[in-house]
């Protein structure tokens, strides 16, 4: 077995939930706000803002915003498949997938950030935060899917923190 190296990694995380709640979750404005972003903005290839319940399609455009974070992140949808998978571009970079596989009443979630720079930066932003990130973040969509609660802080402001995005397990 060889051993991972810093240009990708793997999440993964059962779930239980109807693959379409899950699909729902991560391809409409309406589903990835109510548990991962402050605010999502998809705009189509037209230009054309997406309605919140409308499914992101191939080459739409997004800009996201979280709470805790003054930054925002924007990318373009790579594939999407409107039943089980779905990439995208995200921090300049990399190539985010989402698979979605039903396992009896649960579905796996894999989630996969690869072509990440191999610099020290990127090693560290990229790599060790995404990957903490996406861990949070995924356990956090298990947590409101399953028990409808969610985990991330929305009430403290951890922005004059310094160290909170490396710190904070909820940010």
């Amino acid at each position: 077995m060889s051993l991972p190296g810093f240009e990708s990694f793997t999440k993964k995380i059962y779930i239980r939930a109807s693959l379409e709640k899950l699909y729902w979750s991560w391809t409409t404005t309406e589903g990835i706000c109510s548990w991962f972003l402050m605010e999502a903005v998809y705009l189509s290839k037209t230009g054309e803002t997406r309605a919140k319940e409308s499914f992101i399609q191939k080459g739409d455009r997004y800009t996201w915003r979280w709470f805790n974070w003054d930054g925002k992140e924007s990318g373009e949808i790579l594939y999407a498949n409107g039943k089980d998978r779905v990439e995208f571009s995200f921090a300049d970079h990399c190539r985010v997938t989402v698979e979605l596989k039903k396992e009896g009443d649960h579905v796996l979630v894999t989630l996969t950030q690869a072509n990440i720079p191999t610099d020290e930066e990127s090693k560290m932003n990229l790599h060790v935060g995404c990957s903490n990130g996406w861990t949070f973040w995924m356990a956090n969509l298990k947590a409101y899917l399953e028990h409808g609660i969610l985990l991330h802080e929305t009430e403290m402001d951890l922005r004059k923190i310094p160290m909170a995005s490396f710190e904070f397990v909820n940010i």
